[in-house]
């Protein structure tokens, strides 16, 4: 059987990850800028849950702390701590963008990208409760967050580009 140029390369695993985390509180069901959860909308190509106002206040209603956006102060301190994570557990950090409500990760190691996620989420806290930037109560993460696989070198540029230059864009396709 002759193999071509995809099957040449080990396509197990994926040359980088790109994940995204996102501050509690600051992008609900029912956001006018679509949603996922964890139950019928998370499959492959689905479409997006509606804009809606019901399910924005059913999660209001829900939260167990006020929603967190970052300062200046508090990005840098979360930016480093993905730094210092990033040396301490050795994962190739490509690209890092820390924004009011998010941050964005290019990476790659051999651990599972939510493995990394959710150090990157506990460093980040614990540096900012350190620093005293939040109250003990503060949650400052939501639940989980996006880890996309980068298959290729352009699946990886095209992230670190995303991530560097285009924030106001879509996100890059990654197919």
């Amino acid at each position: 059987m002759k193999r071509d140029h995809i099957d040449f390369q080990d396509r197990s695993t994926p040359l980088a990850y790109l994940i995204t985390i996102r501050t509690y509180g600051t992008w609900l069901h029912g956001d006018d800028r679509g949603s996922m959860d964890r139950r019928e909308y998370n499959i492959f190509g689905a479409a997006k849950i509606a804009p809606s106002e019901k399910a924005q206040e059913r999660d209001r209603k829900l939260m167990k702390s006020t929603p967190y956006e970052m300062d200046a102060r508090a990005r840098s301190a979360v930016s480093e701590a993905i730094r210092g994570v990033s040396a301490h557990r050795v994962y190739r950090l490509f690209a890092i963008n820390v924004r009011k409500t998010h941050a964005h990760i290019v990476t790659s190691a051999s651990d599972r990208p939510e493995l990394m996620m959710n150090s990157f989420k506990a460093y980040s806290t614990r540096e900012l409760r350190k620093a005293g930037l939040i109250d003990p109560e503060q949650k400052v993460w939501a639940r989980h967050g996006s880890t996309r696989y980068l298959w290729t070198e352009q699946h990886v540029e095209a992230a670190v580009e995303y991530v560097l230059y285009d924030q106001g864009g879509d996100l890059p396709a990654f197919d």
